[in-house]
């Protein structure tokens, strides 16, 4: 029988080997935290949103990002939430009532309410405590439809220090300015068939394309993000926008928000699709930058 020679260990014992083997990790040093990852679930008028918490290294607390994702939510934009967690942040991402398996009837007005929820869980004390949470800097960030929800979780909430747009769905003018209205009726049907490509329903629940086109029709002011500018003045705003079309009513809030009120506006453009694929890092890098350049000290 052919044997396998093992050379001795001439420079750590199999006791230093066990002992280097089970010891705990630690971010920075032996009395740092290390970074995690904890899975979410938080309450939203009577149901249970699902997502994920990443912790940053560290006691704290942490600067906290709460990331709101579009409609429906295929791109999630977790890298990120990654990268703003390696720079020292809390990244807070669910999901709305009725979406990716989420219990309830998705609509835009329930998402607005869980995008306020999410705000208010992490103001909360006793979460702020838990997660190590900097309530005083605390900020939202969202992508196409999850931009109107991030505008209106700052517009509800006075404690949202920031707010990013990328590439922000203004839901109320955003698809009747594709076609010119002929009637109720015909307008609600023309959006209902947009609403509908791209197997975009097929992460919802409790809804339909018609019933969402419904809203957007009978509840465009609500939905109207210029709507939105007065309360969200003066708090810095970025607006991110790309060449899918989206950049001329995302121009259109950023210029209300400046009238509104003395805040500190900027705005970037991409020559990119929605997805913003090929210029990834670059977005990220410029969010993560202009966030901690923008935050309350």
């Amino acid at each position: 029988m052919r044997r396998i020679y093992t050379p001795p260990m001439k420079s750590i014992s199999i006791f230093a080997l066990l002992a280097f083997l089970t010891a705990p990790v630690f971010a920075q040093g032996p009395n740092v935290k290390a970074a995690s990852t904890t899975q979410m679930v938080l309450p939203s008028h009577g149901v249970m949103l699902y997502g994920i918490f990443y912790l940053a290294a560290g006691e704290g607390p942490h600067p906290t990002a709460i990331l709101f994702h579009g409609f429906p939510g295929y791109e999630q934009n977790m890298d990120i939430a990654q990268d703003l967690r390696a720079h020292g942040w809390n990244v807070l991402a669910m999901h709305y009532r009725g979406s990716w398996g989420v219990k309830g009837n998705f609509s835009f007005e329930h998402a607005a309410e869980d995008s306020d929820a999410q705000v208010r869980f992490v103001l909360d004390p006793a979460n702020a405590q838990k997660y190590g949470v900097d309530v005083h800097r605390v900020i939202v960030i969202g992508h196409s439809m999850g931009g109107f929800m991030a505008a209106s979780a700052a517009a509800h909430n006075k404690a949202v220090a920031e707010a990013i747009l990328i590439s922000a769905w203004n839901i109320g003018t955003g698809y009747s300015s594709r076609h010119r209205p002929v009637s109720a009726a015909a307008d609600i049907a023309a959006d209902a068939k947009l609403l509908a490509q791209d197997n975009n329903l097929l992460p919802l629940s409790g809804m339909t394309a018609e019933t969402l086109a419904s809203e957007i029709y009978y509840h465009r002011s609500a939905l109207d993000m210029n709507n939105l500018a007065a309360a969200i003045a003066p708090r810095p705003v970025m607006v991110i926008t790309a060449n899918e079309g989206l950049e001329p009513s995302d121009h259109a809030f950023a210029e209300a928000v400046r009238k509104a009120g003395d805040s500190r506006v900027t705005e970037r453009h991409w020559d990119t699709d929605h997805s913003y694929s090929g210029v990834r890092a670059e977005l990220s890098s410029a969010i993560v930058e202009w966030a901690q350049e923008n935050l309350p000290q």
